[in-house]
């Protein structure tokens, strides 16, 4: 927390402020700029992409893979039961959701798999068309 503080120049932290710039960053600005949830490294190999996307804190059953149209949609969602009226915020509590543009795979050769906060894709690379020749003859 304290490094956060000192990037964005506060002398004095204000619990208050800081939950504003939470519930209304448009108004205030993001911090951070990109995702703040799902980081995503994709790596390229020879017949495969490879994607690991960060997730930390989920169970696996709370999360969610969807491919339609040539997009992959990850969702993921969290929350807590037990309600009290003690808590003044709560951020443990959250869904997030992004998609990704695969192309057109089978669905049945994407392969994932999740493991220490870390959702592991592996996406077969589209195969190109094949380009046969459109010439028409002439009689």
């Amino acid at each position: 927390m304290k490094n956060e503080l000192s990037r964005r120049g506060y002398n004095d932290y204000d619990f208050f402020e800081d939950a504003m710039r939470d519930f209304f960053p448009g108004f205030y600005g993001r911090r951070g700029g990109g995702h703040k949830y799902m980081r995503t490294d994709i790596k390229e190999n020879d017949k495969d992409y490879e994607m690991e996307i960060e997730l930390p804190g989920m169970d696996k059953k709370d999360i969610n893979i969807d491919f339609s149209d040539g997009y992959l949609t990850i969702s993921a969602g969290k929350s807590d039961k037990e309600e009290s009226k003690n808590y003044i915020r709560r951020e443990r509590s959250f869904s997030c959701s992004r998609s990704y543009y695969v192309g057109d795979v089978k669905k049945e050769d994407i392969k994932a798999k999740y493991d220490n906060g870390i959702l592991s894709i592996t996406i077969p690379k589209e195969e190109p068309k094949a380009s046969g020749s459109s010439k028409i003859d002439i009689e």
